[in-house]
């Protein structure tokens, strides 16, 4: 078969379809891009917010107009928590959140059988982590290594819990292995991912912190070999966390932290687990151990009952706080979460309204830091060569930089400077 993937959401989900493409090759399929011709299209869809929603739903009918003989196979978290929704879009092989291996045997047998397919199980039933092969296909230098899987924070918002199920844990001595693989694969950096990867080891025996898979994951690299993590949850970053993490040479400074809301009224109706001045107390901990660190985050506006007093709250918070970059999205009621129950109080026009106050003001932010690494010398990973002959990548604080050489290679680490910024986009290097 010829396959094309699409992937919506998260890194776990591109992970995932990482994974799916090496098992699909490893048994003689063949990839081609999403818009060519293909025998089955893959959608792994994303159901965190209602316009996650829209668009799984539009990529589904978008396959099945350019493709009407083709198998259209839908997996993720949209058809786990809303297979009927995904039924009625007349698609051939429904699936869910688990069992890939699994997924890859029925896409097969639907492209022999034409007999639609839907395979889905109790997410919440799951206790054993499913291993996947880690990273991705050849030619890339950074590579993910998913080590957790699910999510009991139950915030009053989120559906995710309900899509991915309990906490499940990569074991230790498998972190270990996958890693070394990665390095011996080629790959310059290593993604430490999960749903909640804060959560890691709560389901092992002894229940080991995260800093310790970490320190072990390390230790078993070669000192060129980048260790970034995945969004982590404030309140399970411990001080033997920053302190263990410090000591790493290899670790990246780069810490995204979820914060969803600047007030504490709002985050205790949220069900956040910590107050703003915890959350402030936090990045003023990382500051310190991490001179130079970026700490990026993700808000919402206009959640249920969020008052403008509220919101004006939250957004001098992330002031304050000074974030390199903030992902901001308007709250979308998601049916089937306590928040839901209570209705949506806040007009749509209104959460969009403070969703770009909130951008502009951050963005501003961002610029503001850009502008401040301006003739700095910088570690990049080269990534990418683009049609003008300039290579792009990234700082070990995650920074997108464009360098204005023609001596380099793909996988390169290489020492630049920063000569300058453009379009508060990104910074230019030589």
């Amino acid at each position: 078969m010829k396959i094309a993937f699409y992937t919506l959401g998260c890194k776990v989900n591109q992970y995932a379809t990482q994974a799916l493409e090496q098992l699909v090759t490893q048994r003689g399929h063949s990839l081609v891009p999403f818009e060519e011709a293909a025998d089955a299209y893959v959608i792994n869809t994303c159901t965190v917010t209602a316009v996650s929603d829209k668009k799984s739903r539009q990529v589904i009918r978008r396959a099945r107009k350019s493709a009407p003989d083709a198998v259209i196979a839908v997996c993720g978290c949209y058809p786990q928590t809303h297979p009927d929704d995904v039924e009625k879009l007349g698609v051939d092989l429904i699936s869910g959140t688990g069992d890939r291996t699994g997924f890859v045997d029925l896409l097969e047998r639907e492209w022999s059988d034409r007999q639609p397919i839907t395979a889905l199980d109790d997410a919440f039933s799951r206790r054993t982590f499913e291993p996947l092969p880690a990273g991705g296909l050849e030619g890339r230098t950074r590579a993910m290594l998913k080590m957790e899987d699910g999510c009991v924070n139950f915030c009053s918002y989120c559906i995710i819990p309900y899509a991915r199920g309990r906490v499940r844990s990569l074991p230790l001595t498998d972190c270990v292995r996958q890693a070394r693989e990665l390095e011996a694969a080629g790959y310059r950096e290593i993604v430490l991912t999960g749903i909640e990867i804060s959560s890691w080891g709560q389901d092992l025996e002894g229940k080991p912190e995260l800093i310790e898979a970490i320190e072990a994951i390390c230790q078993g690299l070669s000192p060129d070999t980048r260790v970034r993590l995945g969004s982590l949850e404030p309140d399970h970053i411990t001080d033997r966390m920053i302190a263990g993490l410090a000591k790493i040479e290899k670790f990246c400074p780069q810490f995204h932290i979820s914060l969803q809301s600047g007030c504490t009224k709002t985050l205790k109706s949220m069900n956040r687990h910590y107050t703003a001045d915890e959350y402030a107390d936090l990045c003023r901990k990382l500051r310190a151990a991490f001179p130079g660190a970026t700490l990026t985050t993700d808000m919402m506006t206009g959640f249920h009952e969020e008052t403008e007093a509220d919101f004006e709250e939250s957004l001098a918070f992330a002031k304050k706080i000074g974030f390199e970059k903030v992902h901001v999205f308007p709250y979308s009621q998601r049916e089937g979460t306590a928040a839901s129950k209570r209705g949506d109080s806040v007009p749509r026009q209104e959460k969009e309204r403070r969703a770009k106050k909130l951008i502009a003001e951050t963005d501003k932010l961002r610029e503001v830091y850009f502008d401040g690494l301006v003739g700095n010398k910088v570690e990049v990973l080269v990534e990418q060569q683009q049609p003008d002959g300039t290579y792009t990548g990234y700082t070990r604080n995650y920074v997108p930089v464009t360098i204005h050489r023609r001596d380099l290679h793909i996988g390169d680490l290489v020492d630049v400077t920063i000569t300058g910024v453009e379009n508060a986009d990104h910074c230019i290097a030589e």
